[in-house]
């Protein structure tokens, strides 16, 4: 720190001092988890055997963290705050790792790491080391709940974060690299819905460092008045940092902090004493300081500070330079490690006392362990809202519309304790959930006119046309102790396959960390499906999501396709009381054939899938299996099975629905799994199985390939055929229609070889009189469009 501790501002000389104390161990500890496996408090001259071997991990933006971090401990300790840390440049997690570890929350929770010497070596060893812990804030560090290893959801998540947490604050760092990025530029809007009087407070700070990787920031070269004109059109207020001085920079930072909480508490005290309902202008700082800021100035003779080079290993030749290891050791040194720690190791006492105690320090905030606040939600007896079957396939059901009841009860039980939202872009009407919106309505706290319809500042459904900030406010709002409910169109949750890829990680890797508590599931409802997409076209076709969440974990992972309304709802109940996964239910919303009773449904979604019997006459022994998965599939099967008992009635014909997909897989691959001995019951090994399903044919194959039988089973789903056409066409398209799995159940039975001929003559004349009919109608044939299940022995 430079000489000028006469600088006019808030801080004392002696808590200048201190804090700037503060600030340099924790750039030391985070320069040590880089580069050193020994000596850690340079006791001795620093030797190429005390360095690690592989040099991991990012400077660039660490300082300017350890900056913001030592600041915010004051206002948390004047303010006596509940505050939670979220850093969108995650790669900075030496900084966040340090300055958890200088106020004892890591000690703590990791007792191993203790507060001495060789506490601070094993910090030191651990960083980017096998079977250590990673680079970034991930679910290690204790107070995250944002790795920030992929870039673009940071404020989105604080956002999600403080939603109905009315006395939190979520200091949110938005990188510039982050900045450029689609998903972050959105989640500016998400101040149009906070409400001050309901919700927490989220202080955006903007770090400008200038770099990426290798090239400039769009946001720091522009000129600063057209920047603060950028967030002022968002709705902010901002407020600027800038500088490279130490002493001037932390007097500075404590006065624009100060006003930007003062500014925080009186928007937030004229919304909740005074009654103020107008949308506020938010505070967020737009901070300037060097990239690699007191770092190398320069390496090789080339500048690094408050350059590109400085972003991740400055010094990287270390065992073939010395004059690395002498620049590591200056470096190091600069900090002034004998005057921040003591003969053992510890963090000097006049120094720690600076930062909070308890639960007050952002290490040990109870919302970045979600689990521990998750109060179980209140979900109603789902039999109540069942759908009332009236001959069975006779009478159509809208499920969607069914589930939408459910979850307006659900939304209602849960009034006092203000624990669950339900997230939709633009959707939740188009998808018949609209019933939840009555009540509560639609959160927005921008402008209304008379024409709008259940808008409210208080309202707990959430529409934005972006899947992205539907995601991310989930996360957020999951991640500290709440619940919530996705519904999305199926072609376009692929919008966010890369969001929940992290959120998968994330939920992998906490279930190995024994702190970290369960949190509610991400619960998805996929509906406006491939098969009834046929007014909207191709580009809304896609039932791919399915194949993408494959690729998770099993523990982590929960796949359903209820057939009809009462199986939606027992699939929802289970869901919303569920831990830790990802639930991706998949259901229409159009009006469908409903076939089970609720008791029916209760049974066959326990087992997860199972034999029809209504629908079977397979006695002595099925000679096909007809199995379907998804509710059009389900529906083709069926009629397939009334043209089947027409032609050939002494078919012995086995239906098999499947709701839970993981159950096609074996116990060794998924929890939900069924043992061979019991898939071989359904699926006797020799019999052909025409298998009728929503998604990809591939799917199946995948999870059935271990299975005794797999040989004989043949799957007909989505093959990429899609346009805007019928509703049935759709299945001819694609060869899941009831004529196209009749001809295959025939030409799979051995003893029907004689009849193969005929029946695909059959099957040919019936696909011309449909395309005909549609061609010349512009619908589908009546005895499609009108047919009815007929009971076997009707």
């Amino acid at each position: 720190m430079s000489e000028q501790s006469a600088v006019n501002g808030p801080l004392s000389p002696e808590l200048l001092a201190k804090m700037d104390a503060y600030w340099r161990a924790a750039n030391y500890l985070s320069v040590g988890q880089i580069y050193l496996k020994d000596n850690p408090l340079l006791h001795r001259p620093l030797t190429l055997d005390d360095v690690k071997p592989r040099l991991l991990g990012h400077w660039g933006t660490t300082p300017g963290l350890n900056f913001l971090y030592v600041h915010w401990n004051r206002l948390i300790r004047d303010r006596n705050l509940d505050m939670l840390y979220i850093i969108g440049p995650g790669h900075g997690g030496p900084g966040l790792v340090a300055n958890t570890y200088l106020e004892g929350s890591y000690s703590e929770i990791y007792p191993h790491i203790e507060q001495n010497e060789d506490g601070i070596k094993r910090l030191f060893r651990q960083f980017s080391w096998p079977y250590g812990i990673p680079s970034h804030v991930a679910p290690e560090t204790p107070g995250s709940i944002h790795e920030g290893g992929e870039l673009g959801y940071s404020l989105v998540h604080a956002y999600g974060a403080a939603f109905d947490n009315p006395n939190l604050i979520v200091a949110c760092v938005v990188g510039d690299g982050e900045a450029e990025t689609g998903p972050l530029a959105t989640s500016w809007h998400s101040n149009k819905f906070l409400n001050p009087a309901t919700d927490g407070a989220v202080l955006p700070i903007l770090h400008l460092n200038g770099y990426k990787i290798a090239n400039p920031t769009i946001l720091a070269r522009i000129p600063h008045a057209e920047l603060e004109d950028l967030m002022r059109g968002y709705g902010y207020e901002p407020f600027t940092l800038e500088g490279d001085d130490p002493a001037v920079m932390h007097q500075q930072a404590a006065t624009v902090f100060d006003t930007m909480l003062d500014r925080i508490a009186a928007i937030q005290k004229a919304a909740r004493e005074d009654g103020d309902t107008s949308r506020p202008a938010w505070p967020m700082l737009i901070m300037r300081t060097p990239k690699g800021w007191t770092g190398p100035k320069f390496v090789d003779g080339k500048p690094v500070e408050n350059t590109w080079r400085a972003h991740q290993v400055p010094l990287d030749k270390i065992r073939e330079n010395p004059e690395h290891l002498r620049q590591l050791d200056e470096w190091m040194h600069s900090y002034k490690p004998a005057e921040l720690f003591d003969e053992n190791g510890k963090f000097r006492r006049e120094y720690a006392d600076i930062a909070p105690k308890g639960r007050l320090r952002m290490g040990m905030n109870a919302h970045s362990n979600g689990g521990q606040l998750l109060v179980p939600l209140i979900v109603p007896n789902f039999r109540d809202f069942a759908f009332k079957i009236i001959g069975r396939g006779q009478t159509d059901g809208e499920a969607t519309r069914i589930l939408g009841h459910l979850l307006h009860a659900v939304m209602v039980a849960n009034t006092e304790t203000k624990n669950f939202r339900v997230f939709g872009p633009d959707e939740t009407a188009s998808n018949r959930l609209e019933e939840v919106e009555v009540g509560t309505g639609k959160a927005w706290m921008a402008q209304t006119l008379p024409v709008d319809e259940n808008l409210s500042q208080t309202g707990h459904v959430m529409e934005v046309l972006s899947e992205h900030m539907c995601q991310g406010w989930l996360e957020g709002y999951l991640l500290t102790g709440r619940h919530g409910f996705f519904s999305c169109y199926e072609a376009f949750i692929h919008i966010v396959d890369s969001m929940v890829n992290q959120h998968a990680k994330w939920l992998k890797t906490t279930r190995e960390i024994p702190w970290r508590k369960p949190i509610a599931s991400l619960n998805y409802l996929l509906t406006s499906l491939v098969w009834r997409q046929d007014h909207n076209g191709f580009s809304h076709q896609d039932p791919g999501f399915i194949d993408h969440l494959l690729n998770k974990k099993a523990d982590v992972v929960r796949i359903y396709l209820p057939p009809d309304a009462n199986t939606l709802l027992s699939v929802s109940d289970h869901c919303l009381r569920s831990r830790h996964y990802i639930n991706l239910i998949v259901a229409g919303k159009q009006p469908a054939p409903q076939w089970l009773t609720i008791d029916e449904a209760v049974a066959h979604c326990t087992t997860g899938l199972g034999i029809w019997q209504w629908a079977s006459n397979d006695k002595g022994g099925p000679e096909v299996v007809m199995a379907c998965c998804g509710d059009v599939p389900t529906m083709e099967a069926l009629a397939a099975v009334t043209l089947l008992r027409e032609r050939i009635p002494d078919l012995r014909i086995r239906v098999v629905n499947v709701v839970d997909l993981m159950a096609l897989q074996p116990t060794s691959e998924h929890p939900h799994g069924l043992p061979d001995e019991e898939f071989d019951q359904l699926f006797p090994v020799g019999v052909p199985v025409i298998f009728a399903f929503h998604g990809y044919p591939w799917v199946i194959h995948r999870l059935t390939y271990r299975r005794h039988n797999h040989d004989n089973i043949h799957v007909r789903g989505y093959k990429e055929e899609g346009t805007t056409t019928t509703p049935f066409d759709m299945c001819v398209l694609n060869n899941i229609d009831r004529f196209q799995l009749t001809l295959d159940a025939v030409k799979r039975v051995p003893r029907l070889k004689p009849q193969i001929d005929a029946t695909e003559q059959w099957y040919s004349e019936a696909i011309q009189r449909h395309r005909l009919y549609v061609s010349e109608n512009g619908d589908d044939l009546p005895e499609v469009k009108n047919w009815r299940w007929t009971e076997i022995n009707a």
